[in-house]
């Protein structure tokens, strides 16, 4: 147990801190503001859940969220909350936190490294000169894992306090907020399907409302793919290993999406057959970004979708200048911008948006956005009968 003093860097408040604090209110009472003051814990929490309540730039913050989430879900199930012996758990398996995980919505796909090493890396990024300066302890030769009790049990003027509970109620209701933000996004999704062709105008509308710097990543990602993969659908291209033109192949460029939004795939966020275009999708500026998804295919061509309404040449001209800040040899920073295909910003996906629509396929691209919907929100198996039951959790 540490003594936790004020910390000088004051993070933002934001919509879901209202929510944070009526938590630890219910809990504790008049030291609840004390508590939100002093916890690093829930300082951190209050940074990864700003995404709450509207469209954000950034992601949902799952892994790390619920990587906390499950270790104190454990530390509590096992009766610690209670007593003093956690010092002497073993600690939970890694095979036990995964699986725990995988159960809570959108962590389906999500994977170890949240235990091993992000979370307590991107805790660290807030908290740099922090007394305790991890959230999760490791055995990385037994693969056990403990939250750090110092984070959770907390001695503040000569009291204690065991924000456990709290924490896990914060987690659930800012994983209620989110996902109901998503339900209603694939319920108006569903609803437009249902419209008539001479209402296709709605449809246009809805879809290029969701191309803006503010849309959640996770939207962005998927209504970039559905629009992206049939603006390219009509066009063939012809290729074989003969120089004979009545032996080439004749076959249409089709884009795949490698995975979920979250998934550890390497920097591939869709795929083209079969000229095998890579595309990765980022909403970040930091040239660092780029470089890394670069090395990691090896320098080979990728195009990168950016949530910005800045032009393509000039995000391409700002990267290229933030790196020669950096690297200063210009050889080096030429050789990965040369590895950058193309740029597709938001105004491009619009342009694109609208030649896909002329095209005929406008609902087939709502037709797209509802199926990755329902895969990425865990709803693949959603089917009519169920919509009502979606719509009771929207409206409680």
């Amino acid at each position: 147990m540490v003594n936790h003093i004020n910390y000088s860097k004051n993070l933002m408040e934001h919509t879901f801190t209202a929510n944070i604090k009526a938590v630890l209110q219910k809990h504790f009472g008049n030291d609840a503001e004390l508590i939100f003051d002093r916890s690093f814990l829930i300082k951190y929490i209050n940074e990864k859940t700003r995404s709450a309540n509207k469209g954000s730039k950034s992601r949902g913050s799952f892994g790390v969220l619920y990587s906390i989430y499950t270790l104190v879900e454990d530390y509590i199930n096992r009766g610690y909350f209670e007593s003093n012996a956690y010092a002497d758990f073993e600690g939970a398996r890694q095979t036990q936190l995964i699986d725990r995980q995988r159960e809570l919505p959108f962590g389906k796909k999500l994977q170890n490294h949240y235990f091993q090493n992000r979370t307590n890396t991107d805790y660290r990024k807030f908290f740099p000169t922090a007394e305790i300066d991890r959230v999760i302890i490791h055995d990385q030769v037994e693969s056990r894992y403990w939250i750090n009790e110092g984070q959770i049990k907390l001695s503040i003027s000569d009291k204690i306090f065991n924000i456990s509970k709290a924490v896990i109620e914060i987690i659930d209701e800012y994983v209620k907020t989110k996902q109901g933000s998503f339900d209603r996004f694939l319920l108006a999704c569903q609803d437009l399907q249902k419209l008539n062709p001479s209402e296709s105008g709605k449809v246009e509308d809805f879809i290029l409302s969701q191309l803006a710097p503010n849309v959640d990543a996770r939207l962005f990602e998927i209504i970039s793919y559905a629009i992206l993969k049939y603006f390219y659908h009509n066009t063939k291209i012809y290729w074989g290993y003969e120089r004979i033109m009545d032996k080439l192949k004749e076959e249409n460029l089709t884009l795949y999406k490698t995975g979920r939004t979250n998934a550890n795939d390497g920097g591939i966020d869709y795929v083209m057959k079969p000229l095998g275009r890579f595309f990765q999708v980022t909403e970040t500026i930091d040239f660092k970004k780029y470089f890394l998804d670069i090395d990691k295919l090896e320098r080979y061509p990728i195009t990168f979708v950016i949530k910005s309404t800045e032009s393509a040449i000039a995000l391409h001209e700002r990267i290229e200048s933030d790196a020669l800040k950096t690297y200063n040899v210009k050889a080096i920073v030429t050789k990965y911008m040369t590895s950058i295909e193309e740029i597709i910003n938001i105004p491009i996906l619009i342009e694109r948006f609208k030649i896909a629509v002329n095209n005929g396929f406008l609902n087939q691209i709502l037709d797209e956005i509802v199926t990755q919907s329902k895969v990425e929100f865990n709803y693949e198996y959603i089917d009519e009968e169920e919509e009502d039951e979606i719509t009771d959790n929207v409206t409680e």
